[in-house]
């Protein structure tokens, strides 16, 4: 009979319906990966995945346990932390997930002082994507998220914890390179790089957010799937972009160039995640929630 490892790749086949991605947020190979969900599929007796050489779909069926299987990965992931929270020796975790390769100064402190003010909740630190961050949130493998932001959903409520002033970001030799300050519409009178949103979406969408506020309408000439590809474009002189002052304080880089935006209230705002829950949220996470919004 199949077993949690089938259910768990399932999920990720189902959730990504790409074969790549699932094998990366599962950590195998993509052959193994597949082979796994086809001897779930002989062992059930049923096609999960309509497939085509170059698309998968979910079938009814496929539809249908992967409702189930969440709920049974879910009521496994409470069952294991309400019977390791009946040990006397026991300190449960705050298991916390980190995504968009966030590095800012203000998400060090905040980690930091939790240290000084629980420190018998110790946390377990996992990195990830902002779209596996969600993923992880919803199947309660994860009590925190912090991020730029994820896609809205209901089963996921968003807090804001700090903001970090935006800035222009431009390459070493850019006509605006010497300058003090600059206005938004001047920035994106430049062709720009942005953050792709499979990478950072919540960045992207906060970024966009601001310059539709201004009816600005911006040329984009690339895309980049991390910080230090960000940066190396901008560098390169393919264009020019915008970046938090926590992560600039964070990338010394001799390739670039940071100038502060004139209005000051242009801002990134980093948020706290969590799973909505229909129950009270456990104490260790209304805490750590409102240490992180006290930043």
């Amino acid at each position: 009979m199949f077993d949690l490892r089938h259910l768990r790749y399932f999920i990720a086949v189902a959730e990504e319906l790409n074969l790549h991605r699932a094998a990366d947020r599962v950590h195998v190979d993509p052959s193994p990966l597949s082979r796994t969900v086809k001897e779930l599929e002989e062992q059930l007796g049923v096609l999960l995945f309509a497939r085509t050489p170059r698309t998968l779909r979910l079938t009814p069926a496929g539809e249908k346990l992967l409702l189930d299987a969440r709920e049974m990965l879910i009521r496994l992931e409470q069952t294991k932390r309400a019977v390791r929270e009946t040990g006397q020796n026991h300190r449960a975790s705050l298991r916390i997930g980190i995504a968009d390769g966030l590095s800012q100064p203000k998400l060090s402190r905040c980690l930091s002082e939790w240290f000084q003010i629980a420190p018998h909740t110790p946390i377990q630190l996992q990195d990830m994507l902002a779209p596996a961050l969600a993923g992880a949130l919803r199947r309660e493998e994860l009590d925190v998220g912090i991020s730029f932001g994820v896609s809205d959903e209901d089963a996921i409520i968003q807090e804001p914890a700090w903001n970090y002033p935006l800035m222009a970001v431009v390459p070493m030799n850019h006509v605006l390179a010497t300058r003090p300050s600059l206005s938004l519409d001047e920035v994106v009178a430049y062709p720009m790089i942005v953050c792709s949103d499979q990478y950072k979406p919540g960045v992207r969408r906060q970024v966009d957010a601001l310059i539709k506020r201004y009816s600005l309408e911006p040329v984009i000439a690339g895309e980049a799937g991390s910080l230090a590809g960000y940066l190396t474009q901008i560098g390169a002189g393919l264009g020019v972009g915008f970046a938090d002052t926590g992560h600039m304080q964070t990338m010394r880089r001799e390739d670039v160039v940071s100038i502060p935006l004139e209005d000051s209230a242009l801002t990134i705002t980093t948020h706290v995640l969590h799973k909505r829950q229909r129950s009270e949220l456990p104490t260790s996470v209304k805490h750590f929630l409102t240490h992180a919004k006290s930043m």
